[in-house]
């Protein structure tokens, strides 16, 4: 009788543990999606920048003559 006892003491504690560690994991899933998600985000915005960048970069450099400004300094200094 009493190591029926046990047994049944032991498989109650398996099974209060074995329901903390699903709700454990179900939390941790959660957060590790948010994360995921936040730093997906983050290399999408980036490769988006990288990208508009490189198409800025490749209008500078294109063969279509540039027309160049003079260095007039701040309009206020050359009132008249």
């Amino acid at each position: 009788m009493p190591s029926l006892v046990l047994v049944v003491i032991g498989v109650v504690a398996l099974v209060v543990i074995a329901i903390r560690v699903t709700r454990s994991l179900r939390r941790f899933t959660g957060a590790s999606t948010l994360v995921g998600d936040n730093v997906g985000n983050g290399v999408g915005l980036l490769k988006a920048r990288t990208a508009a960048l490189g198409v800025a970069f490749a209008e500078r450099r294109s063969d279509q003559p540039r027309v160049r400004s003079t260095d007039r300094g701040r309009q206020e200094d050359h009132r008249g």
